[in-house]
């Protein structure tokens, strides 16, 4: 689009979003632009509540708008299991699954040295904290079957061994490459029930 006027300047902003191209960017703009003035002005205000409103749990990590979040402080769920993974988005794929009772731990990325991402950049030394109190007695690693998910399982579960802390995976019912995000229901459900040791 050419000018920077208001619409150039939208359709510019939403094209920085992933999977949101330039088409599909004019296609939203001018969505917003024919919707009632309360629809963009809520719209408006859900992105800016957004970033003034959510931060991080201090004891999963996973975004919250209370601290401790909701699931931490839920005392019917099992504090002595921890299903860590690699991104929040991850922990509402779980959560969508129902059969899941214990608690979270989000790493925010995983291994990935090609990347320089190393343990240093990620909620590692957090979970072994965690861990280290002898609270926990199983550690889930639910993070993409991917080489990085892969590298990051066997790396947690080597930290984690001397601990005395179980350390399980979840089973391969994810496709190799595929995202956790992505996955159905029943899919990540069997994945869980059938994890293994690592």
């Amino acid at each position: 689009m050419t000018g920077a006027g208001p619409i150039a300047r939208l359709v510019a902003e939403l094209a920085k979003l992933p999977g949101v191209g330039e088409k599909t960017a004019a296609r939203l703009a001018f969505h917003i632009l024919r919707a009632p003035a309360e629809d963009a002005r809520a719209l408006a205000q859900a992105i800016a509540d957004l970033r003034t409103k959510i931060r991080l749990c201090s004891s999963c990590w996973d975004f919250t708008e209370q601290d401790p979040c909701g699931v931490c402080e839920d005392q019917r769920r099992d504090a002595a299991l921890l299903c860590v993974v690699a991104h929040p988005q991850d922990v509402i794929a779980i959560e969508r699954t129902g059969g899941y009772r214990g608690r979270y731990h989000v790493l925010h990325g995983v291994l990935s040295p090609l990347d320089g991402i190393g343990p240093d950049d990620l909620r590692i030394a957090e979970l072994v904290k965690r861990c280290g109190d002898g609270r926990v007695r199983e550690v889930i690693v639910a993070t993409n079957p991917s080489v990085e998910g892969e590298t990051t399982a066997i790396y947690l579960a080597k930290l984690l061994r001397p601990l005395g802390v179980r350390t399980s995976r979840i089973a391969t019912g994810v496709p190799m490459g595929g995202e956790l995000e992505y996955a159905d229901r029943l899919t990540l459900a069997r994945a869980l029930d059938g994890r293994r040791e690592l």
